[in-house]
């Protein structure tokens, strides 16, 4: 189906075309992209205009630059701009203009992506569902995935995330959507902000982009939460609260943790709920009564996404468990793997070491016979003066107090390393590699290993380095 015509691109962003083409997709990427695409050439750690011929080998219907790369054919297929960013920033704000689908903003310091998640396995049940590609939230991610939406989407979920001051609303007023959510607050990219109360009012810029008739969805548990409720009344017609205060609309008002699963009950005003998560976490439980606010809000079936929500997991790298079977030949003989690899900061520490604590190891089937809860903790980046002490703090979480050992990565995570108590200090390296070499001797057969911290921390690699113990994976091979 026909994304973007050659005239249509042309008169969204103001271009000069060369041949008469037709898109099905947009691509920033020659690895990912697919024959008909759009090639956006932007200018990021290299110059896409250096992809181009290689874009169009591959298949590409055009490619959108703002020069003509040498070498090239002279009927090659382009789209030719002043400035590529703000082109696609045009195609953006096109692509939003042409459709009649419900908008969805999602932003927060822990949560977004899981969320946008829920709501698109949620929503894609109950119409046409368009949604990010894994964190695609910045200033080329907002725009690329809106460039990307079918005219007849119903439903679009965008992931707005920010680095720094004056990044959020302009992105969601290329959005403009119907819902703005802040899944919610905390300690995150605090180098460049001067505190939380900062991070608030960051977060809050996304209901600016509301549309007129558009509704704000604010966490009420939060000390920040009067800033966030402040900022959705100016700019909101309709406000709601979820959390488990007695003022949220949504509120929660129990969560049990199993192993597979969260079971949760809370109240939509007058209105029960009893739901379940595909996973554990308190978070997820939050998470999910949000989602289950914007299908009220959108006047969904409520119990359809009830049902959907009870069947979702999380995206991998984010809480993703999996068991790695360690011998084939005996019974028991696994370990339990949380990765929640993919990012990091206090907020979502805390929770991912209650997922652990909650969870239950197996006995009397490793070398050790008393299987553990495992910490595998990397650094959370970007906290700013107060690093040494935000992980630290981790030590004193009442979570902690079930975790039997602590492997700590990277310079950050020394301070965590020496607040622990001795019985509970595993090793300690200083990069993610080192400590992936001999990833397989920190664990026993009936362990549940968690494995987290920021990106920039590479302790997916750690996560990796286990799933090669898999049995099950060299068997598959074989």
């Amino acid at each position: 189906m026909t994304l973007w015509t050659a005239s249509d691109a042309a008169a969204a962003t103001a271009g000069r075309v060369t041949g008469d083409w037709a898109a099905t997709g947009v691509s920033i990427d020659t690895r990912t992209l697919r024959p008909g695409d759009l090639f956006v050439a932007l200018s990021a750690a290299r110059d896409g205009h250096e992809f181009v011929a290689q874009a169009l080998d591959k298949g590409a219907a055009a490619a959108l630059v703002s020069r003509i790369p040498e070498g090239l054919a002279a009927d090659a297929p382009l789209l030719i701009v002043e400035d590529v960013q703000a082109a696609l920033e045009a195609l953006g704000r096109a692509g939003r203009a042409r459709t009649s689908a419900r908008v969805i903003a999602v932003t927060g310091s822990v949560g977004k992506t899981s969320t946008k998640e829920m709501l698109r396995a949620v929503l894609a049940h109950q119409g046409r569902t368009h949604a990010a590609e894994a964190s695609y939230n910045n200033h080329w991610g907002v725009p690329l995935t809106l460039a990307r939406m079918p005219a007849d989407t119903d439903f679009a979920v965008i992931e707005i995330g920010m680095n720094a001051p004056g990044e959020i609303a302009p992105l969601s007023r290329i959005a403009r959507p119907h819902i703005a959510l802040i899944t919610t607050v905390a300690a995150a990219h605090l180098e460049a902000f001067d505190d939380i109360d900062g991070i608030a009012r960051e977060k809050a810029s996304i209901y600016r982009g509301l549309e007129p008739d558009g509704t704000a969805l604010y966490h009420t548990d939060i000390d920040t939460a009067p800033i966030l409720r402040d900022a959705a009344a100016r700019h909101a017609a309709r406000v709601i609260g979820f959390g488990c205060a007695r003022s949220a609309h949504h509120r929660l008002l129990s969560t049990e943790l199993h192993a597979t699963s969260t079971v949760a009950r809370a109240r939509a005003w007058r209105t029960p709920l009893l739901y379940k998560i595909g996973t554990p976490g308190r978070h997820f439980a939050m998470n999910g009564l949000a989602v289950l606010a914007c299908v009220h809000v959108l006047g969904l079936d409520r119990a359809v996404a009830i049902a959907d929500l009870a069947a979702w997991a999380p995206p991998e790298g984010r809480g993703t468990r999996e068991r790695l079977v360690l011998d084939l030949a005996a019974d028991g003989m696994s370990i339990d793997l949380i990765d929640d690899a993919f990012n990091a900061n206090p907020a979502s520490m805390a929770a991912a070491l209650d997922i652990l604590a909650a969870s239950r190891p197996q006995d009397d089937v490793g070398r050790v016979a008393r299987g553990r809860r495992i910490a595998i903790l990397g650094d959370m980046l970007e906290l700013g003066p107060t690093e040494a002490a935000l992980h630290a703090a981790l030590a004193d979480l009442p979570a902690m107090q079930a975790v039997d050992e602590v492997h700590c990565v990277g310079p950050r995570m020394r301070a965590l390393w020496e607040a622990l108590p001795d019985a509970r200090r595993g090793e300690r390296a200083a990069t993610a590699e080192d400590l992936a070499a001999r990833a397989h001797r920190l664990v026993d057969a009936g362990d549940v290993v968690l494995v987290k911290g920021s990106k920039g921390s590479r302790v997916a690699r750690i996560a990796d380095a286990l799933r090669r113990a898999d049995r099950h994976q060299e068997k598959d091979q074989d």
